[in-house]
């Protein structure tokens, strides 16, 4: 009974850091994650075990950014720094939002599909007009719930790496021995890792939803406009909540490579261009009921994931324009706001009619978020110790360690890919 009380205590804390951790692992997440273990084994699954504690460091300083603030991030980067150096950020952000949302859309309706036989088109663009109605018309308390009760899909990966056959000792010993290549391919991928789990959508969206949370707790009453009283309980709870949603990201993160390596690569499968290609992939290798998992995971995360790209860009736009932002807002107090987030979906819809592979797309955008990164990273890792900014609560000199130590390796990983491609 009392494991019963903590367990729904712990649910109650988890808010905008677990939420935005499971939205990592979306069907573009996925996807990566499989195509890592179905081409190099169990080689990269130190990445997993390597990125948590940097992830966690990134995404606290942006939720302690938004919570000090009572401001997303790109509204207190232009305070602080001025337009000219979001103008670049914000517009690779939306481009590569825009490209994920169209994979993401495109391997919903994909797995769909498979499961319920529906043509493709009808189910895109249902699961289209259903993404945007729960972002535009459903309240932000009842929005977020929505959220987080999502991120149970996620546990579908938990169960099928442990239906599949595993090797333990390898995986133990890829985990926490790093097995580096300089190889062009290995090097890529390591940089599309990087750019899928420590990526820009992640910085704005945090930030912002810790704003919404304090709109709806009553300590703020309008986005951007006065800062709220926060005192050392709330960055608790934000670390908390932020803590969890990043090792439970970076842990779905893990049994999604293991799955694939123990899998594909196993049998020689080591090309994988889409999530559900994964999927049927495990049908006769694991059984019926894993590639089943599979594929409601990957719808499950797109509904998880699709709301939270569309708005972390219109978070971004809305705040570099000056435009009234926040998913509390009605549509007729914010119709920029909620227009980019319609226009975002709407073109990822048409990105599915290009002919261009989704999981092309996506792998080359995670690769390009993977380079993006560090800059961004520099201006948080200021922003976040800067007494001017956040007074008394500038993060501690240990995360700001960290956070230069995750920005040298991003960059480092970077000049070592071009370079490998010059």
């Amino acid at each position: 009974m009392k494991l019963k009380k903590r367990i729904k205590k712990l649910f109650k804390i988890l808010g905008p850091g677990f939420i935005t951790g499971a939205s990592d692992d979306d069907p573009s997440g996925i996807a990566t994650y499989s195509q890592s273990g179905a081409h190099f084994g169990y080689t990269q699954l130190w990445t997993a075990f390597f990125t948590t504690p940097f992830m966690v460091v990134v995404q606290e300083m942006c939720g302690r950014i938004g919570l000090v603030k009572g401001r997303g991030l790109a509204a207190v980067i232009k305070k602080r720094y001025g337009k000219k150096i979001l103008y670049p950020i914000v517009l690779l952000l939306v481009i590569a939002n825009t490209i994920n949302i169209g994979a993401d859309l495109g391997a919903m309706a994909a797995s769909a599909e498979l499961l319920i036989g529906l043509p493709f088109i009808v189910l895109l663009i249902g699961m289209t007009v259903l993404t945007l109605a729960l972002e535009i018309f459903i309240s932000y308390k009842v929005y977020a719930k929505y959220l987080k009760y999502l991120t149970f899909s996620l546990f579908a990966y938990v169960v099928v790496v442990f239906i599949v056959k595993q090797d333990w000792s390898a995986v133990a010993y890829a985990t926490f021995i790093p097995q580096i290549s300089l190889e062009k391919e290995y090097l890529m991928n390591i940089v599309a890792i990087l750019g899928t789990t420590i990526s820009p959508y992640l910085f704005f969206w945090q930030a912002s939803e810790e704003v919404e949370d304090e709109i709806s707790d009553g300590k703020l009453t309008v986005m951007d406009e006065g800062q709220p009283k926060i005192t050392k309980k709330d960055i608790r709870r934000m670390r908390l909540d932020t803590t969890v949603g990043m090792l439970f990201s970076n842990l779905i993160m893990f049994f999604i490579i293991a799955t694939a390596a123990s899998t594909l690569f196993t049998n020689g499968i080591t090309n994988v261009e889409t999530a559900e290609q994964a999927a049927l992939a495990l049908r006769p290798l694991a059984g019926n009921f894993t590639s089943l998992l599979f594929l409601i995971g990957i719808m499950g995360v797109g509904l998880l994931g699709v709301p939270v790209l569309a708005g972390s860009a219109s978070y971004a736009v809305a705040e570099l324009l000056g435009w009234k932002s926040g998913l509390y807002r009605k549509l007729k107090d914010a119709h920029g706001f909620y227009g980019i987030i319609t226009l975002a979906t709407l073109v990822g819809l048409l990105v599915n009619f290009l002919g261009i592979k989704p999981f092309t797309m996506l792998y080359y955008t995670a690769v390009v978020n993977g380079l993006v990164a560090p800059i961004l990273l520099v201006v948080i890792v200021l922003l976040a110790g800067d007494k001017k900014t956040m007074g008394k609560y500038t993060s501690s000199k240990w995360l700001s360690a960290a956070g230069w130590l995750i920005t040298i390796f991003m960059a480092a990983a970077g000049v070592m890919l071009i370079w490998n491609l010059v």
